[in-house]
């Protein structure tokens, strides 16, 4: 099964310093059909104004993956981590038994990025936060390039950031009228979206930003009809 959720009729949610989009039930947003995909919880696609973020604010008992698209974004919590991930890169907080932090974006511009939550397989745990820069490089010659690259698991995977989930993180790019493969589970979900560029998936085609839901597939193509960027969670 596949399902398209088209970008212009997903939740928003405009705070002047802040326009969101909600994926999923958050906040305000509250849509009965639509309150995650297996594991999933929230997939917000925001932009955040130049020198404005969210203020110190407490999670528990959930895996938060950023992936900043472009700009780039503050962090700094409650256990005394600090960092900045720019676009193309990912940070990741286990929120584990409880944590306090706070996002900025410090930059001159607006900053747009992806903030994924997924239910953790367990709890109890200290919570934790780590960054990792991926570089993109060209179409042509960066390492994700016509290959999936794993951004964040909760396998041990080399280069990649961990989480306390069942589910990986993956991204890649495409030239137009590439290919890409990916074998899948289908006992599992698949959420994708391509926050550059008109694709293709298993013949149904999405806009930039369209929310693409997958269960029940064995394999996934995905054909670049322009220059795309594709970001991918598959969960149990």
């Amino acid at each position: 099964m596949i399902d398209i959720r088209p970008f212009a009729g997903l939740g928003h949610a405009a705070h002047g310093w802040l326009d969101a989009r909600h994926h999923f039930s958050f906040a305000n947003y509250h849509d009965r059909a639509r309150m995650g995909w297996g594991a999933i919880r929230v997939w917000n696609d925001d932009t955040i104004a130049a020198h404005t973020g969210f203020d110190p604010h407490p999670h528990r008992d959930m895996e938060i993956v950023t992936y900043v698209r472009s700009g780039a974004i503050s962090h700094e919590d409650s256990l005394g981590h600090k960092g900045r991930t720019a676009a193309g890169d990912v940070q990741v907080m286990s929120a584990g038994t409880g944590i306090i932090h706070a996002e900025y974006n410090r930059e001159d511009t607006a900053t747009t990025l992806f903030q994924i939550w997924i239910l953790p397989d367990r709890g109890g745990e200290p919570p934790a936060w780590g960054q990792r820069e991926f570089p993109r490089g060209g179409k042509d010659d960066g390492a994700r390039a016509r290959r999936w690259v794993t951004l964040a698991s909760g396998t041990p995977e080399d280069g990649a950031l961990p989480i306390r989930a069942d589910a990986r993180v993956l991204a890649a790019t495409l030239r137009p009228g590439e290919t890409l493969d990916l074998d899948l589970d289908p006992s599992r979900h698949q959420y994708l979206v391509a926050p550059v560029g008109r694709i293709r998936v298993n013949g149904h085609d999405a806009q930039p930003r369209d929310g693409i839901a997958v269960t029940g597939e064995t394999m996934l193509t995905v054909e670049a009809l322009e220059d795309a960027e594709l970001v991918l969670v598959d969960a149990r």
